[in-house]
């Protein structure tokens, strides 16, 4: 009973940021209550004893996160004004210090430290469930791969009430949200798209997990039934969310996902990976031509100003502007309402870049796209192992093609700044850096002796 409470522990957790953690401004509530779970959970995941070694793969990707976190931590340090001062885009600051006739502070390199510590915070969720999967071993990945499902199909029948009863209907979860949009737990209809996209290669590996396992023809039958309606709901919820970025990435993810399935039985030819990098490209590219008149390459997109278009420009001269070190994590709003023009702004503000790349770049400056490059290193390297490993982990793969979503997800947008999404990808990267094939209860060894970082999927 003990075992079987243990491999629940990540899988609930991150049902619980799949329904409360779906907004980057608003749900600030439910966001606490995820923080303060995630402490506890990261706690123990780190005073646990281990009884196998991690993985070279977990330690690299531990190494990286512990990269991100000091990177965030060097933000706070505070610094003599003769060093601040020489910093880029700062003189706004010194000049503010001396109209006020005051004397230069010590000073953080980040322009609001308090924005940084929050943004800090919003981490937790997802540091959360990559520990708790990659050091803990509290999980079970089909468990996982079944939440994923469950709530995606959820989140689709809370939409369609959603767009049935208007701009007035009563099931928007927050005040703050797209009212003529299906959102499910989102605050933001972009994000339930991202969730719906991930989930499909997950559906795959829940196929494929049970016919390893060796089930009946009769229950491997309803099961595909039931993963097929699954999917057909999932397109369903991806047309009527009506995200552009959702409907582009839905192609090349069906199209990886038929791949995974392939791969059950024949290794798959060199040129698959161009293949799919190529129907990415293509898919995406397709999405944001003219003819859908979205808000980055649309004929509107060059005037209004809340448009990706304007937002990307005026965020990449910004970045020039903080380079090399930037102006801090969490400042983007201060930054960009900086650069402005006052005649043409309205009742709605730009929170943010709807471009994690480039807001990253602002924020961050070249340190942090350093730490990005290594992780993308980190992720590519893991990817090609697991696809080319003579015995398959499915839901590992499946997870490649998932963080690969939303990824390509965040070019245009910031679903990694949701809870929700956050642990989405965190369990991918946990599920990529401690892959698995069946595993079983070792039966030779002691009861006490036992390995405790199981999962028998």
């Amino acid at each position: 009973m003990t075992h079987i409470v243990r491999l629940g522990l990540v899988p609930a957790y991150l049902l619980l940021c799949l329904v409360l953690g779906g907004a980057s401004a608003a749900g600030f509530w439910s966001n606490l209550v995820l923080q303060l779970v995630a402490l506890a959970l990261i706690f123990w995941s780190l005073v646990a004893e281990r009884s196998t070694p991690l993985s070279t793969s977990s330690r690299q990707a531990g190494a990286i996160l512990l990269l991100t976190l000091l990177l965030i931590a060097l933000q706070l340090v505070p610094l003599p004004p003769a060093l601040w001062t020489a910093l880029p885009g700062r003189a706004p600051v010194a000049e503010g210090y001396a109209l006020l006739g005051r004397p230069l502070p010590w000073l953080p390199l980040s322009l609001e430290p308090y924005r940084t510590i929050d943004s800090a915070l919003w981490l937790l969720p997802a540091v959360a469930v990559f520990l708790g999967i990659a050091r803990l071993g509290a999980f079970k990945a089909s468990w996982m791969g079944w939440i994923l499902a469950g709530t995606t199909l959820v989140s689709v029948a809370i939409g369609a009430l959603q767009v049935a009863g208007g701009t007035e209907s009563r099931w928007y979860f927050y005040k703050i949200t797209n009212y003529d949009a299906m959102t499910g737990f989102f605050s933001n209809a972009n994000h339930l798209a991202t969730l719906l996209v991930a989930t499909i290669p997950f559906l795959t590996a829940l196929y494929l997990s049970a016919v390893r396992r060796g089930r009946s023809v009769q229950k491997s039958s309803a099961l595909l039934v039931i993963l097929i309606g699954t999917l057909v709901v999932v397109f369903v919820g991806i047309l009527v969310n009506r995200s552009i970025a959702g409907i582009g990435l839905s192609v090349p993810v069906l199209a990886a996902s038929g791949l995974l399935l392939l791969s059950r039985k024949r290794r798959l030819p060199v040129w698959a990976a161009p293949l799919m990098g190529v129907l990415l490209v293509g898919s995406v590219a397709a999405a944001f031509s003219t003819p859908f008149n979205n808000n980055l390459t649309g004929d509107q997109s060059r005037t209004a100003e809340d448009s990706r278009r304007i937002s990307f420009a005026r965020t990449a001269a910004a970045a020039a502007d903080f380079a090399p070190l930037g102006s801090g994590i969490g400042t983007f709003q201060q930054v960009y309402r900086e650069r402005e023009d006052p005649a043409q702004v309205g009742r709605f503000f730009m929170n943010h870049a709807h471009g994690d790349y480039l807001e990253l770049a602002l924020e961050t400056g070249l340190p942090g796209l350093l730490v990005l490059l290594l992780f993308l290193a980190w992720w590519t390297r893991r990817t090609i192992a697991l696809w080319r490993a003579e015995e398959a982990d499915y839901f590992a793969r499946a997870a490649t093609i998932a963080s690969a979503a939303i990824l390509a997800h965040s070019v245009v947008d910031y679903p990694l700044r949701t809870a929700a999404i956050g642990a989405v990808f965190a369990m991918c990267c946990a599920l990529m850096a401690e892959p698995r094939a069946k595993v079983r209860r070792a039966q030779a060894q002691p009861a006490d002796k036992q390995a405790r970082h199981l999962s028998a999927d």
